[in-house]
């Protein structure tokens, strides 16, 4: 598989669970990622000198380096945050018949 074709877990935490939902349908729509999970979270983080601790909700979003950037510049569209948490984890193993299937879901996307 080429690395363009190389699945990424993309990481992304959010103030609130409405944000979170319309970052996770907008990626989904737009085709950017196969499948979003949110999961409310407890976060502390330094920001501008304070330790904060915060409830967040957290954005797994599955899909392929080919369209990281596109997924990313979607992000933070739609972000409220100076700056938005956006990691990018590599996929080194998976069932295969689901990495087959996030690979058709996000296929469509250069079709459309």
């Amino acid at each position: 598989m080429s690395s363009d074709q190389a699945a990424l877990v993309v990481l992304v935490a959010t103030g609130s669970r409405s944000e979170a939902a319309q970052i996770a349908r907008t990626t989904v729509e737009r085709k950017l990622a196969a499948c979003v999970q949110l999961y409310p979270i407890f976060s502390c983080y330094e920001w501008e000198g304070q330790v904060v601790e915060a409830e967040e909700y957290l954005l797994l979003l599955k899909t392929r380096h080919a369209a990281y950037a596109d997924l990313e510049a979607c992000v933070r569209e739609l972000h409220s945050y100076d700056v938005p948490e956006i990691i990018a984890l590599p996929v080194v193993a998976g069932a295969t018949d689901y990495l087959n299937w996030l690979h058709d879901v996000l296929n469509t996307r250069q079709q459309a």
